[in-house]
């Protein structure tokens, strides 16, 4: 089976597998979301991460989405999917943002490698933009 893993800095990947179960409630099953939370050490995470992932056995894969490219997250997260194997199966992307994770969870299953990537890339980009709020003229109402 594959997973989806968000990790994050502070409480970021845990808010946004709640804002993902909105969306997708019913694949929820295979999400895990773990943040280096303030006043714990990069040694701590590595703990939560490590049992986060206790329950996936030798066949489970993981995409994981991480929040800052080179975060301390997203190492220390690979570090420990080195010790246990998965690093050389594991899909990993930085930046995440809500469209990226929906995309992820509905793909996971569908897409292997580069094509899960490419699939998964060009959502998070499209979702960067200005959001423009146009507002009625106030002239009309000064004509009365």
């Amino acid at each position: 089976m594959k997973y989806l893993v968000l990790v994050s800095h502070g409480g970021f990947a845990k808010g946004l597998k709640t804002s993902l179960a909105m969306f997708a409630g019913d694949k929820m099953d295979r999400v895990i979301a773990v943040g280096l939370e303030e006043g714990k050490s990069v040694d701590d995470f590595a703990l939560d991460f490590k049992d986060a992932i206790a329950d996936l056995n030798e066949t489970d894969e993981v995409i994981v989405l991480a929040d800052i490219v080179g975060g301390s997250p997203l190492t220390t997260a690979c570090g420990v999917l080195e010790e246990v194997g998965k690093l050389n199966t594991a899909v990993i992307i930085g930046g995440m943002n809500l469209p990226m994770a929906l995309t992820s969870l509905v793909m996971k299953d569908a897409l292997e490698g580069a094509d899960f990537v490419n699939a998964v890339l060009p959502e998070a980009q499209a979702a960067l933009q200005e959001f423009k709020v146009v507002l009625e003229d106030d002239d009309e109402d000064d004509d009365i």
